[in-house]
């Protein structure tokens, strides 16, 4: 499976970052395919191509702001959760991704 994910903070610093490092771990642990797009002070970083919704089977949304380009990703069925959720509830975020699907 091949998912597709944004995290983003309102400062777009710490926990940015600290979500999309949870989440990749958590999908290697579970054998899961995954892409993390953050979106901060920076910008956008490891954008999310066209290419990359079209092989996705489900998208996570884990942001405590308006993400940009949240369109793209109505074609997938999706989680949308707080930036912490990934951080504190990882294996439950997964559990109900895969139910999603």
């Amino acid at each position: 499976m091949f998912i597709v994910c944004v995290a983003a903070c309102p400062t777009g610093v710490a926990h940015t970052y600290m979500a999309a490092e949870a989440l990749e771990v958590k999908a290697k642990e579970l054998g899961l395919e995954i892409k993390v797009e953050t979106q901060g002070s920076m910008g956008a970083e490891n954008e999310i191509t066209p290419e990359d919704i079209a092989r996705a089977d489900a998208a996570i949304i884990a942001a405590d702001v308006a993400i940009n380009g949240v369109e793209r990703f109505a074609s997938l069925p999706k989680i949308e959760c707080k930036v912490a959720d990934p951080i504190k509830h990882g294996s439950a975020l997964f559990e109900a991704l895969t139910a999603e699907v």
